[in-house]
């Protein structure tokens, strides 16, 4: 049974992945190359437990179960699950990985957190190529409950059952992504969403924050309880087959980025941290959308946790 992590990455989601763990009582140890974020690292994690309501108490008994180290053969000797959760760089994950399988014991699982790159281009070059999967968790980890784990034609049905029952341990949602494709499950889908809100953009259609209206307005809202699929059951295949007929040849089709996303990048429009993207950001704005997410996440997962009798009935259109 995996009761020791070892983590590779202290930042965004090497932090709220830690804390995922350690709040459920495991063991987990964090290395990051950068002192400053190992040296934050308990901070950060202080902070996004009493955003979650936790109290003085429940935090300190989670940070007692971290432990910082300068090294990374520190970090994950002696692990029975290592994660790396560092930029999405192939050669920067292919290099800690090959560090990882070095120091690590041989019995220990090793998961990326990349959110688009193929675990088989991450694990060339190495050794014990059965032993090795993804764990895509979203961003927050420690709120949002999906973490896809993705398999590829090596990696061994031992890793992936017992990668998932750990998951399960901690509270997560995981599902298992039986090939190994780029952006797996969820990013796949959200880009294909993106890639039209783009178009529309760009092509006059309308303005940007009247698709981000559009989506939070309408089948935004009942995502949370309504998959696509599950959806198009609701109103009918043969609805579904007829909308389709009519609107995909007209859908955005290009196999590559969108010229407008790319001169907003050569403008320096590259989101809220710099003061604009789609759409212009103060840093007052900025911080409430965060805030607003934040708080929206762990509300959500309040009501739904309630048994489904003791909320209201919503018809879906």
């Amino acid at each position: 049974m995996i009761a020791t992590i070892g983590i590779v990455g202290a930042g965004l989601m090497g932090h709220g992945i830690a804390l995922a763990f350690a709040r459920a009582g495991l063991a987990v140890r964090v290395h990051d190359p950068a002192p400053q974020a190992l040296a934050g690292l308990n901070d950060r994690v202080a902070a996004s437990m009493a955003a979650m309501g936790d109290g003085r108490a429940g935090i300190d008994d989670a940070l007692g179960r971290i432990a910082t180290c300068p090294g990374l053969a520190d970090a994950v000797d002696g692990a029975d699950l290592a994660v790396e959760a560092v930029p999405e760089k192939l050669d920067l994950k292919r290099s800690v990985f090959r560090d990882i399988e070095a120091a690590a014991p041989e019995w220990c699982i090793l998961a990326s957190n990349t959110s688009v790159l193929p675990i088989t281009d991450i694990a060339a070059g190495l050794k014990s190529r059965e032993r090795i999967l993804g764990t895509h968790w979203w961003n927050p980890p420690h709120i949002v409950p999906l973490v896809e784990v993705i398999r590829t034609e090596w990696t061994s049905e031992a890793a992936v059952d017992a990668t998932m029952a750990v998951l399960e341990r901690i509270g997560k949602r995981p599902v298992r992504v039986e090939r190994d494709v780029p952006g797996f499950i969820g990013n796949r889908l959200q880009h294909a969403l993106w890639r039209e809100a783009v178009s529309l953009v760009e092509n006059g259609v309308c303005d940007a924050e009247t698709v981000d209206t559009v989506v939070k307005q309408s089948f935004g809202r009942r995502l949370a309880v309504l998959g696509p699929l599950e959806n198009a059951d609701l109103v009918g295949t043969d609805l579904t087959l007829d909308i389709h007929r009519a609107v995909l040849p007209d859908l955005e089709s290009r196999p590559g980025p969108s010229p407008y996303l790319e001169s907003l990048v050569r403008g320096g429009r590259l989101g809220m941290a710099a003061g604009a993207g789609f759409r212009d950001w103060t840093p007052e704005t900025a911080r409430a959308v965060r805030e607003r997410l934040e708080a929206h996440l762990q509300r959500l997962e309040t009501i739904l946790e309630q048994p489904a009798g003791s909320r209201s009935a919503t018809p879906t259109a």
